[in-house]
Protein backbone atom coordinates (compact mmCIF):
# COMPACT_ATOMS: atom_id res chain seq x y z
CA UNK A 1 0.00 0.00 0.00
CA UNK A 2 1.45 3.53 -1.03
CA UNK A 3 2.31 5.96 1.38
CA UNK A 4 -0.81 7.85 0.01
CA UNK A 5 -3.12 5.47 0.09
CA UNK A 6 -2.46 4.27 3.92
CA UNK A 7 -3.19 8.21 4.27
CA UNK A 8 -6.26 8.06 2.65
CA UNK A 9 -7.27 5.22 4.91
CA UNK A 10 -6.26 6.53 7.98
CA UNK A 11 -8.28 9.96 7.39
CA UNK A 12 -11.34 8.10 6.36
CA UNK A 13 -11.41 6.09 9.60
CA UNK A 14 -10.52 8.95 11.85
CA UNK A 15 -13.74 10.93 10.68
CA UNK A 16 -15.70 7.69 11.11
CA UNK A 17 -14.85 7.62 14.95
CA UNK A 18 -15.02 11.27 14.84
CA UNK A 19 -18.94 10.61 13.78
CA UNK A 20 -19.48 8.15 16.28
CA UNK A 21 -17.86 8.94 19.45
CA UNK A 22 -19.93 12.23 20.26
CA UNK A 23 -22.83 10.32 20.01
CA UNK A 24 -21.84 7.75 22.17
CA UNK A 25 -20.49 10.13 24.68
CA UNK A 26 -23.92 12.18 24.81
CA UNK A 27 -25.62 9.15 25.86
CA UNK A 28 -23.77 8.13 29.44
CA UNK A 29 -26.23 10.49 31.36
CA UNK A 30 -27.04 8.08 34.24
CA UNK A 31 -27.28 9.58 37.73
CA UNK A 32 -24.59 7.40 39.28
CA UNK A 33 -25.54 3.79 39.77
CA UNK A 34 -29.26 4.11 40.89
CA UNK A 35 -31.81 2.16 39.04
CA UNK A 36 -34.86 0.19 40.24
CA UNK A 37 -34.28 -3.47 41.22
CA UNK A 38 -36.29 -5.55 38.96
CA UNK A 39 -35.98 -9.41 37.99
CA UNK A 40 -36.94 -8.66 33.95
CA UNK A 41 -37.01 -6.31 31.78
CA UNK A 42 -39.24 -4.29 30.34
CA UNK A 43 -40.70 -3.62 33.54
CA UNK A 44 -43.66 -1.59 34.64
CA UNK A 45 -43.63 1.70 36.74
CA UNK A 46 -46.47 3.20 38.33
CA UNK A 47 -46.38 7.06 38.11
CA UNK A 48 -48.92 8.28 40.97
CA UNK A 49 -51.19 11.51 39.37
CA UNK A 50 -51.34 13.95 42.01
CA UNK A 51 -51.26 16.59 39.75
CA UNK A 52 -54.08 19.24 38.53
CA UNK A 53 -55.63 19.59 35.29
CA UNK A 54 -53.21 22.06 34.15
CA UNK A 55 -50.66 19.23 34.28
CA UNK A 56 -52.66 16.24 33.53
CA UNK A 57 -51.72 16.50 29.94
CA UNK A 58 -47.85 16.82 30.27
CA UNK A 59 -47.96 13.89 32.71
CA UNK A 60 -49.70 11.38 30.23
CA UNK A 61 -47.20 13.02 27.35
CA UNK A 62 -44.34 12.35 29.42
CA UNK A 63 -45.58 8.50 30.33
CA UNK A 64 -45.89 8.02 26.68
CA UNK A 65 -42.52 9.59 25.85
CA UNK A 66 -40.87 7.41 28.39
CA UNK A 67 -42.89 3.88 27.83
CA UNK A 68 -41.07 4.27 24.44
CA UNK A 69 -37.77 2.96 25.90
CA UNK A 70 -37.48 -0.99 25.48
CA UNK A 71 -36.67 -1.51 29.28
CA UNK A 72 -39.35 0.04 31.09
CA UNK A 73 -43.10 1.13 31.01
CA UNK A 74 -44.67 3.94 32.57
CA UNK A 75 -48.24 3.56 33.86
CA UNK A 76 -50.42 6.92 35.71
CA UNK A 77 -52.43 5.86 38.26
CA UNK A 78 -54.30 7.41 40.93
CA UNK A 79 -52.33 9.40 43.45
CA UNK A 80 -51.41 7.80 46.76
CA UNK A 81 -50.38 11.39 48.71
CA UNK A 82 -51.97 14.83 48.40
CA UNK A 83 -50.09 17.20 46.20
CA UNK A 84 -48.88 20.23 49.38
CA UNK A 85 -47.28 16.99 50.91
CA UNK A 86 -46.10 14.93 48.20
CA UNK A 87 -45.01 11.89 50.06
CA UNK A 88 -42.99 9.28 48.16
CA UNK A 89 -45.19 5.52 48.02
CA UNK A 90 -42.83 2.71 48.29
CA UNK A 91 -42.50 0.85 44.44
CA UNK A 92 -43.61 3.89 42.41
CA UNK A 93 -43.74 7.39 41.49
CA UNK A 94 -45.70 10.29 43.08
CA UNK A 95 -45.90 13.28 40.49
CA UNK A 96 -47.27 16.47 42.34
CA UNK A 97 -47.92 20.16 41.76
CA UNK A 98 -48.61 23.16 44.00
CA UNK A 99 -47.12 26.23 44.93
CA UNK A 100 -44.15 25.25 46.70
CA UNK A 101 -43.40 29.09 47.30
CA UNK A 102 -40.75 31.91 46.10
CA UNK A 103 -37.91 29.41 46.55
CA UNK A 104 -35.83 29.42 43.55
CA UNK A 105 -36.73 25.86 42.01
CA UNK A 106 -39.35 24.90 39.18
CA UNK A 107 -39.43 21.30 39.80
CA UNK A 108 -37.37 18.84 42.03
CA UNK A 109 -36.94 14.91 41.50
CA UNK A 110 -36.21 12.70 44.82
CA UNK A 111 -35.79 8.98 44.93
CA UNK A 112 -35.26 6.92 48.31
CA UNK A 113 -32.37 4.22 47.69
CA UNK A 114 -31.44 0.80 49.56
CA UNK A 115 -28.12 0.21 48.37
CA UNK A 116 -28.02 1.23 44.40
CA UNK A 117 -31.64 0.69 44.60
CA UNK A 118 -34.27 2.85 44.02
CA UNK A 119 -37.46 1.83 46.38
CA UNK A 120 -40.03 5.03 45.98
CA UNK A 121 -39.56 8.68 44.18
CA UNK A 122 -41.31 11.73 44.07
CA UNK A 123 -41.67 14.54 41.92
CA UNK A 124 -42.29 17.77 42.62
CA UNK A 125 -43.60 20.97 40.10
CA UNK A 126 -43.59 24.56 41.73
CA UNK A 127 -46.81 26.34 40.26
CA UNK A 128 -45.27 29.33 41.94
CA UNK A 129 -43.46 30.20 39.17
CA UNK A 130 -45.40 27.83 36.32
CA UNK A 131 -48.12 30.50 36.82
CA UNK A 132 -45.70 33.30 36.25
CA UNK A 133 -45.66 34.53 32.16
CA UNK A 134 -42.14 33.57 31.78
CA UNK A 135 -42.70 29.63 32.79
CA UNK A 136 -46.55 28.79 32.12
CA UNK A 137 -45.46 27.46 28.57
CA UNK A 138 -45.89 24.13 27.30
CA UNK A 139 -42.31 23.99 26.33
CA UNK A 140 -41.17 24.71 30.34
CA UNK A 141 -44.22 22.25 31.46
CA UNK A 142 -42.86 19.90 28.84
CA UNK A 143 -39.18 20.37 29.77
CA UNK A 144 -39.69 20.11 34.20
CA UNK A 145 -42.26 17.28 33.80
CA UNK A 146 -39.97 15.05 31.40
CA UNK A 147 -36.43 16.02 33.00
CA UNK A 148 -38.07 14.85 37.08
CA UNK A 149 -39.65 12.20 35.74
CA UNK A 150 -36.74 11.01 33.59
CA UNK A 151 -34.47 11.69 37.15
CA UNK A 152 -36.77 8.90 39.19
CA UNK A 153 -35.65 6.43 36.36
CA UNK A 154 -32.14 6.45 36.80
CA UNK A 155 -30.74 9.34 34.64
CA UNK A 156 -28.99 12.44 34.52
CA UNK A 157 -28.45 15.28 32.55
CA UNK A 158 -26.84 15.35 29.55
CA UNK A 159 -25.60 18.95 29.95
CA UNK A 160 -26.07 21.51 32.68
CA UNK A 161 -25.42 25.05 31.43
CA UNK A 162 -28.52 26.45 30.40
CA UNK A 163 -26.75 28.97 27.66
CA UNK A 164 -25.68 25.97 25.71
CA UNK A 165 -27.27 25.11 22.73
CA UNK A 166 -29.71 22.92 22.77
CA UNK A 167 -29.17 18.96 22.83
CA UNK A 168 -32.84 17.66 21.57
CA UNK A 169 -33.26 16.20 25.14
CA UNK A 170 -35.75 17.04 28.10
CA UNK A 171 -32.43 15.62 30.24
CA UNK A 172 -30.79 18.52 28.86
CA UNK A 173 -30.94 21.92 30.74
CA UNK A 174 -31.34 24.88 28.25
CA UNK A 175 -33.01 28.50 28.22
CA UNK A 176 -35.31 27.82 25.26
CA UNK A 177 -36.97 24.49 25.74
CA UNK A 178 -38.97 24.52 22.63
CA UNK A 179 -35.70 25.50 20.56
CA UNK A 180 -34.47 24.93 18.50
CA UNK A 181 -33.99 21.78 18.68
CA UNK A 182 -37.16 21.11 21.02
CA UNK A 183 -35.95 19.98 24.83
CA UNK A 184 -39.10 19.15 25.54
CA UNK A 185 -39.06 14.83 25.01
CA UNK A 186 -36.41 12.42 25.22
CA UNK A 187 -34.32 11.38 22.25
CA UNK A 188 -32.69 8.46 21.21
CA UNK A 189 -29.68 8.61 23.30
CA UNK A 190 -32.10 8.87 26.69
CA UNK A 191 -33.41 5.17 25.43
CA UNK A 192 -30.09 4.64 25.08
CA UNK A 193 -28.58 5.07 28.58
CA UNK A 194 -31.23 3.52 29.97
CA UNK A 195 -30.99 0.03 28.11
CA UNK A 196 -27.60 0.39 29.29
CA UNK A 197 -28.16 0.94 32.96
CA UNK A 198 -30.79 -1.91 33.27
CA UNK A 199 -28.89 -4.21 30.56
CA UNK A 200 -28.41 -6.05 33.95
CA UNK A 201 -30.96 -8.35 36.12
CA UNK A 202 -31.60 -8.38 39.40
CA UNK A 203 -32.24 -11.27 42.11
CA UNK A 204 -34.99 -9.05 43.74
CA UNK A 205 -37.71 -6.31 42.38
CA UNK A 206 -37.91 -2.97 44.25
CA UNK A 207 -40.89 -2.35 41.83
CA UNK A 208 -44.09 -2.23 43.60
CA UNK A 209 -42.55 -3.84 46.51
CA UNK A 210 -43.53 -3.36 50.22
CA UNK A 211 -42.05 -1.60 52.39
CA UNK A 212 -39.07 -2.89 53.60
CA UNK A 213 -38.42 -2.85 57.11
CA UNK A 214 -35.73 -0.67 58.96
CA UNK A 215 -34.83 3.11 58.51
CA UNK A 216 -35.63 2.93 55.17
CA UNK A 217 -39.17 1.82 54.99
CA UNK A 218 -42.56 2.65 55.40
CA UNK A 219 -42.83 6.76 56.20
CA UNK A 220 -39.62 6.91 58.00
CA UNK A 221 -37.59 8.34 54.67
CA UNK A 222 -40.49 10.84 53.67
CA UNK A 223 -40.65 11.71 56.88
CA UNK A 224 -36.61 12.89 57.45
CA UNK A 225 -36.84 13.75 53.42
CA UNK A 226 -39.65 16.36 54.51
CA UNK A 227 -37.45 18.13 56.95
CA UNK A 228 -34.69 18.82 54.30
CA UNK A 229 -32.70 18.00 51.82
CA UNK A 230 -29.80 17.11 53.44
CA UNK A 231 -26.16 18.08 52.57
CA UNK A 232 -25.14 19.09 48.80
CA UNK A 233 -23.23 16.77 46.78
CA UNK A 234 -23.19 18.13 43.26
CA UNK A 235 -23.52 21.72 41.48
CA UNK A 236 -24.94 22.51 38.40
CA UNK A 237 -25.20 25.74 35.67
CA UNK A 238 -22.24 28.04 37.59
CA UNK A 239 -21.91 26.44 41.08
CA UNK A 240 -26.12 26.64 41.94
CA UNK A 241 -26.72 23.37 44.13
CA UNK A 242 -28.12 20.25 41.87
CA UNK A 243 -27.85 17.33 44.10
CA UNK A 244 -28.28 16.58 47.87
CA UNK A 245 -28.24 13.92 49.78
CA UNK A 246 -30.09 12.74 53.03
CA UNK A 247 -28.20 9.95 54.81
CA UNK A 248 -30.45 7.70 56.75
CA UNK A 249 -27.99 5.07 57.98
CA UNK A 250 -27.69 1.36 57.32
CA UNK A 251 -27.52 2.05 53.47
CA UNK A 252 -31.02 3.98 52.83
CA UNK A 253 -30.29 7.82 51.20
CA UNK A 254 -32.57 9.94 50.14
CA UNK A 255 -31.29 12.00 46.90
CA UNK A 256 -33.04 15.24 45.50
CA UNK A 257 -32.03 16.56 42.08
CA UNK A 258 -33.36 20.59 41.75
CA UNK A 259 -33.77 22.34 38.87
CA UNK A 260 -33.42 25.98 39.34
CA UNK A 261 -35.18 28.94 37.72
CA UNK A 262 -32.75 31.18 35.45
Amino acid sequence: MSRSTRFRTILVAGLALALILPAAASATHSWGNYHWGRTANPFTLKLGDNVSSAWDSYLATTSVDWSVSTVLDTTIVAGGTTARKCRATTGRVEVCNASYGNNGWLGLASISVSGSHITKAYVKLNDTYFKTAAYNTPAWRNLVMCQEVGHTFGLGHTDETFGNANGGTCMDYTSDPDGPLSNEHPNDHDYEQLAMIYAHLDSTTTVGAAAPSGPGGGNGAAEAASSGWGRLVATTNGGRGGVYLLDLGNGDQVVTHVFWAR
